[in-house]
């Protein structure tokens, strides 16, 4: 083919969806750290899945109204942050047909590279290593390579071997990568979208695979059982240096009560706070990314000068984790748990609250204070794009406030709030945890103004150290700590490995001495589905008498995969 109309790219991305979904269980065992809290194929699929039911019944003929809709379709079930960045490179993929009723192979090329162009600066703080840099690299090599190609076939042909090529050398870039000896789960996942992109050109359309016992072949994976690859840390900075916080600011003006903005003066006070400084201005917006210590004083700081149309914060040692279980693609639809019926003849009212939970005891602990929407997720399972755009409208109010609870689902709940638009405004508090989740929440008041509610939950984060406490999937080492498979880990929430031990209480019992310092106050212990009720007296007959000083909060949250979620205050 030497062109592509709006059909031929249909059955193209089809084919590709199609594909994920048959080999997400092999990029879900791609993993670098053995907590079996994450997983990137099922983040893909959901995404890719999610993009393909937004042009499965269209018969547009051009490229421009197909890839347009299919990245509506990403955007909306992006999940995860390998989700949400594949959602950009199709959105960029997409900028790229603008215009075009078909396209030719350099035009077709030339659409990669703008997706690469996209992603990397949606993410803001690129991490070599991982998807993005295997669309980098394939693209520009597909790009050099056009002189040779005259079809639609090689150049997807040619893609497909740069980017498996990329794909083996992610542990040459990203260290934990080389440590474990293993490869980026997402940039497997971008491989397998671009096969399945591929044998559609050439014919060979890939059919969903819904029969289990028939096997599918992709030539990503090795054909041994034993071959070992890895997710990669897609916000991980190889300095370590406390959280990648990006913002955009417009800026005010003295009627609004704001300070006159002097770039050289804000760009001191960042590089005096914080390192890797990137500052932007065009006209009344600035663009910032900063890795900093303490988010908070970066923003309270910035917010002098104007005010905040996004915030993204990411702990940069957060990392990406598998799940053992559940590889099956679920519903889209049954994500969010509601905990009422929204009263859609009523007026709005002023300010709810939506929290992310797993587990019928923390939902009961969110909505004791005052969450008004539970949309179901935690550690196994990532809410998109669509899920949060739901549990916004669900909330009924004109100001809408997001706790993520999981670091790895920021990024989703930032996008809903890009994309609603109306009278309802959205707005991420960007908790990490779900101990920083229930301490945020506290600071909650429906009848405070909206900027104090925020600033004041915002605020609380820095006031929680959190851990958790959980089984090992595997044998493996670790910065020094050797993991023994089925043995539980106890973590602090940036991800520091405190021990790993074969008793969870013992596991449980260390983390608690590596959080309690001599300021601590309090201490909440949340007792996971596998944790029997009757072990809360045990727990809190230990602690009485070994932290007398703390005051004690041991309840039952059923949360899955973690035995233990621990918050100290």
């Amino acid at each position: 083919m030497k062109s592509i109309d709006g059909s031929t790219l249909k059955q193209l991305f089809l084919s590709a969806a199609n594909n994920l979904y048959n080999h997400y269980p092999e990029i879900d065992q791609l993993n670098v750290f053995p907590v079996p809290d994450g997983d990137t194929g099922m983040n893909m699929n959901l995404t890719l899945t999610s993009g393909s039911k937004e042009i499965m019944n269209r018969n547009d003929a051009s490229v421009e109204a197909i890839s347009a809709a299919f990245s509506r379709g990403l955007l909306m079930g992006a999940r995860g942050n390998s989700g949400v960045i594949t959602s950009q490179i199709f959105r960029g993929f997409a900028d790229g047909m603008k215009g075009h009723e078909e396209v030719n192979v350099k035009e077709f090329a030339e659409a990669f590279v703008r997706g690469k162009e996209v992603a990397y600066k949606a993410v803001m703080k690129p991490v070599e290593g991982t998807i993005l840099t295997v669309i980098r690299e394939s693209s520009a090599a597909l790009i050099e390579g056009l002189k040779k190609v005259s079809t639609i076939e090689g150049a997807l042909d040619l893609l497909l071997k740069e980017a498996k090529k990329s794909l083996q050398h992610t542990p040459d870039l990203l260290p934990i990568l080389k440590e474990v000896g293993v490869v980026d789960s997402g940039g497997a996942g971008l491989c397998v979208i671009i096969e399945g992109m591929a044998k559609a050109a050439h014919g060979k359309f890939v059919e969903r695979n819904v029969d289990e016992t028939r096997e599918v072949t992709s030539s990503i994976f090795p054909q041994t059982q034993n071959a070992k690859y890895a997710g990669a840390l897609v916000s991980e900075d190889e300095e370590g240096f406390g959280y990648c916080t990006q913002f955009i600011l417009r800026l005010g003006k003295p009627d609004d009560g704001k300070k006159p903005f002097i770039e050289e003066r804000f760009r001191a006070f960042l590089d005096a706070h914080g390192k890797s400084v990137v500052l932007v201005r065009d006209e009344d917006i600035v663009k910032v990314h900063v890795h900093t210590l303490q988010p908070g004083s970066m923003l309270n700081y910035a917010q002098n000068f104007g005010e905040f149309l996004t915030i993204v914060i990411e702990n940069m040692s957060e990392e990406h984790h598998n799940i053992e279980h559940g590889n099956v693609a679920t519903d889209m639809e049954g994500n969010i748990a509601r905990s009422r019926e929204a009263k859609k003849d009523e007026p709005l009212k002023n300010l709810a609250l939506v929290a992310v939970s797993s587990g019928k005891g923390l939902d009961e602990m969110f909505r004791e204070l005052g969450v008004d929407v539970i949309v179901s997720g935690g550690q196994t399972m990532n809410p998109s794009t669509e899920d949060f755009v739901k549990a916004i409208k669900e909330a009924h109010a004109k100001t809408v406030y997001i706790l993520p609870n999981n670091s790895n689902i920021v990024m989703a709940a930032s996008q809903a709030c890009d994309v609603m638009d109306g009278e309802i405004k959205a707005k991420v508090v960007p908790s990490k945890t779900i101990l920083q989740g229930l301490v945020s929440a506290m600071q909650f008041s429906p009848d405070t103004d909206e900027d104090s509610n925020y600033e004041a939950m915002k605020g609380a984060l820095k006031d929680v150290k959190s851990g958790s406490v959980t089984y090992a999937i595997k044998d493996t080492d670790i910065e020094g700590v050797h993991i023994t498979k089925d043995y539980y880990m106890a973590m602090k929430d940036d991800k520091e490995i405190v021990t790993c031990t074969k008793d969870r209480l013992d596991a449980l019992y260390a983390l608690i001495d590596s959080l309690v310092d001599e300021d601590s106050s309090l201490l909440t212990v949340i007792m996971g589905e596998d944790v029997d009720p009757s072990f809360g007296e045990k727990i809190t007959s230990y602690l009485e008498e070994n932290h007398q000083d703390l005051d004690l909060d041991v309840r039952s949250g059923g949360q899955p995969v973690y035995s233990f979620l621990v918050g100290v205050e």
